[in-house]
C-alpha cells in the first residue's frame, strides 16, 4: 500500500472538513459488527449503508408528515 504524504492527507482533511458533517453514533455493543456485515451483504460501505438507511426514514418519516402539515394545509 502506498504511503500517503502529510501534504495529500492535509488536503483531504480540508476538503472533508469544507464538505462534509460528522456524526458520532454510540451502538451496543456487538451491533456494529451487525451492521458491518449487513453492508457487505448489500456491497457498500458502512457509512452508505447508514447514510442511505437514516435518508431512507427521513423520507418515509419527517418529509411525508412535514408535506401533510406543509403550508395552506
Amino acid at each position: 500500500m502506498e504511503k500517503t504524504s502529510k501534504a495529500a492527507t492535509r488536503a483531504k482533511n480540508k476538503y472533508n472538513a469544507a464538505n462534509y458533517d460528522r456524526l458520532y453514533p454510540y451502538v451496543k455493543k456487538g451491533r456494529k459488527a451487525v451492521y458491518e456485515e449487513a453492508a457487505e451483504a448489500a456491497g457498500v460501505s458502512l457509512n452508505d449503508y447508514i447514510t442511505t438507511a437514516i435518508e431512507e426514514k427521513v423520507a418515509r418519516d419527517y418529509l411525508k408528515e412535514k408535506n401533510k402539515t406543509g403550508p395552506g394545509r
